[in-house]
């Protein structure tokens, strides 16, 4: 895959922009949406929100059958509009946060990887960010 286009998910939130980029940041809000479907979950996730930044999200099947890391380094934080960061030197992923009424549209562009097809990738970036929007609404619910 030669420069591949980036894939583009979202999902419209019933959240002020602040609040959607605590729910999206915050490591204690990560561990409770970041997975595609509930046999994974993510039980640890590390965070160093800052330019230059680093951050390590563990994502694992609920079964200890597979794990891994989804880990990279922020390239511009700019609260509560942007958000990139980079997955190694070819990949870069870009989250924006666009007030829509009383609503905000989260929106993630990423750099596909060459391992999985575009259509498993689109699928499961945007099973994660429906999950982001289930625990967004669930927790407005509490405010």
């Amino acid at each position: 895959m030669t420069n591949p286009p980036p894939v583009t998910v979202s999902v419209l939130v019933r959240a002020t922009p602040e609040e959607a980029w605590e729910a999206f940041t915050n490591p204690e809000s990560v561990t409770a949406w970041n997975f595609a479907s509930p046999e994974w979950h993510c039980p640890r996730a590390v965070s160093d929100l800052r330019e230059g930044g680093a951050f390590c999200y563990r994502m694992e099947a609920r079964d200890g059958s597979f794990g891994f890391d989804f880990e990279g380094r922020f390239l511009k934080v700019s609260p509560p509009t942007e958000l990139r960061y980079s997955l190694g030197p070819d990949r870069e992923v870009v989250v924006q946060f666009t007030p829509e009424g009383p609503q905000t549209l989260v929106s993630q562009s990423f750099t596909p990887e060459a391992t999985h097809s575009l259509e498993q990738q689109r699928a499961g970036w945007q099973a994660i960010l429906e999950n982001y929007k289930t625990y967004v609404e669930a927790t407005e619910t509490k405010r």
